[in-house]
């Protein structure tokens, strides 16, 4: 690989640490600190994602190289750094954070002058570390690396995963935060974004009042990854937060097409890009249910649940205008904007819902129709992905008890037939009002709805395979999301195994996942 490339032009432009010092501490006043990787002795390659390191630049892997992916023996012009951010957690602010167990080795840039960041995730603790080891653990790094990539062949903007690696160490974690630690194998995973830059970031400079660097570091995402903004003065600013605005907005549409639940919507956790990042306590829908959290942290409140992803999105673009309003000083500008975002996202969710149910465009009756649509899913505990797929089939002839049963995690009683069979009438209806034609309208359908989605109960056998040196699994499913409007193996096109519905890792994640 070409990781002589690699730059740091972060590090050339912000205040930051140059101490080269792991321990857990406040560092007030700077935006990172150096730290180097804890090195590992007998490290495993377990996937490498040729194509992304053919697109970043990076180019094709060696066996030399596979110290790289554990940041071992790194070359002179890598100058590794951990950022400082700040955030609300569980909507409460948590103060400093930080990257604790996510290093970056820079940015590099391909032929194209597209720039991609390089960042190991489990490679050690930082300062931002809070006295934790730094370390990952292989179920939630392989989790990290097969879901970031499945949500990018998903058509959902995402960080990247380039690498993942065993370190050849054992890491001791308590999965559930019960009591019950236990030696788990370690691993790191290089991902790849265009930046890791967060809402806490800039959070952290407002609240400690470095409002000269709360504008330059403005300044840099600004010139770096928004060449669209060309206003001057205040109004590039306000430009700046309509636009993240605008791109969060479109992130939940896309969260909600395609059925994914963050599972920990902390502001830290949430990307000035645009972007889904920190793969955690995720999961993707099975049956449908607005009020799904999969995260055991979040119980009982369900802050983050399925439904909620939207507001929780205003909700911390809230915070993050609070952190802007030293550079915008326009209260009732930063209202407006956020009040519009409402309006804004739940239009783009509205559309979004049309192209799943090919209808060619959204009209005022459709808002009775989806809220009727979504209390029929949760009675009749419907799989959400293959709900859809069954649908496209629908047709004059169709059984309804047939068509559906096998999609829905409840037995279809003849009332509850009937109240689909309702549903079909008036979803068939709709369909005539169309004015394209039903190829078009079956195009829509195909191209919003994934035939395959990666399920928590398949990377919970595929982890369970990798752990007994078994990867056919890993790369089946590797193949599977790469492809992810086609039905390549009908064996995951099923609902849920009744055997996992409360399988610990697999139904129920924590934090720790």
């Amino acid at each position: 690989m070409n990781i002589e490339q690699i730059k740091q032009p972060f590090t050339d432009i912000f205040p930051g640490d140059l101490s080269d010092n792991p321990m857990q501490r406040n560092t007030p006043k700077v935006l990172f600190s150096t730290v180097k990787p804890a090195g590992f002795n007998a490290p495993e390659r377990i996937a490498f994602n040729a194509d992304l390191a053919e697109e970043t630049g990076l180019g094709q892997y060696e066996e030399k190289d596979l110290d790289f992916l554990v940041g071992n023996n790194l070359p002179e012009n890598v100058k590794t750094y951990a950022t400082a951010y700040a955030g609300h957690q569980f909507g409460n602010w948590a103060g400093q954070l930080g990257d604790g167990r996510a290093i970056l080795a820079g940015e590099i840039i391909n032929k194209d002058g597209k720039k991609t960041e390089i960042q190991w995730k489990g490679s050690g603790a930082t300062p931002y570390s809070r006295h934790a080891d730094g370390r990952a653990v292989l179920r939630s790094s392989v989790r990290e690396y097969l879901m970031s990539e499945a949500m990018f062949h998903l058509g959902v903007p995402t960080t990247r995963a380039l690498s993942l690696a065993f370190t050849g160490e054992d890491v001791v974690r308590d999965m559930m935060y019960n009591g019950n630690p236990q030696l788990e194998k370690g691993a790191v995973v290089i991902r790849t974004a265009e930046s890791f830059l967060r809402f806490g970031h800039f959070e952290l400079m407002s609240a400690q009042q470095e409002y000269k660097t709360l504008q330059d570091l403005a300044d840099f995402t600004i010139k770096n990854y928004y060449p669209e903004i060309t206003a001057d003065g205040i109004d590039k600013y306000k430009q700046f937060f309509e636009n993240i605005c605008t791109r969060t907005a479109n992130l939940m549409t896309e969260w909600f097409r395609v059925g994914f639940v963050h599972g920990v919507m902390n502001t830290d956790n949430m990307s000035v890009l645009g972007l889904t990042i920190d793969y955690g306590p995720y999961s993707m829908m099975d049956e449908y249910d607005l009020n799904f959290t999969p995260n055991t942290t979040d119980l009982p409140g369900r802050r983050y649940a399925f439904g909620k992803q939207g507001q929780i999105s205003q909700w911390n673009l809230w915070q993050l205008a609070n952190a802007f309003h030293p550079l915008i000083k326009d209260e009732k500008f930063l209202e407006d904007t956020l009040n519009q975002y409402g309006t804004y996202f739940w239009e783009a969710h509205d559309k979004m819902l049309c192209r799943k149910f090919g209808f060619d465009r959204l009209r005022e009756s459709d808002e009775d129709f989806f809220t009727n649509w979504q209390g029929l899913m949760q009675e009749l505990q419907m799989d959400y992905t293959l709900f859809f797929n069954q649908l496209e089939k629908l047709n004059t002839q169709s059984d309804i008890k047939s068509l559906f049963e096998r999609v829905s995690y409840v037995i279809l009683t003849d009332q509850r037939v009937k109240k689909l069979e309702d549903f079909t009438r008036k979803y068939e209806a709709r369909l005539l009002s169309n004015t394209i034609s039903k190829e078009e309208s079956s195009e829509l359908m195909r191209s919003a709805n994934p035939k395959f989605t990666l399920r928590n109960y398949l990377l919970y056998e595929c982890i369970e395979e990798i752990n007994i040196g078994k990867t056919e699994m890993f790369e089946k499913l590797t193949k599977a999301l790469e492809n992810p409007y086609l039905e390549l193996y009908p064996e995951f096109s099923v609902k849920r195994p009744a055997a996992y519905d409360d399988t610990t890792g697999c139904s129920t994640l924590s934090c720790s996942s």
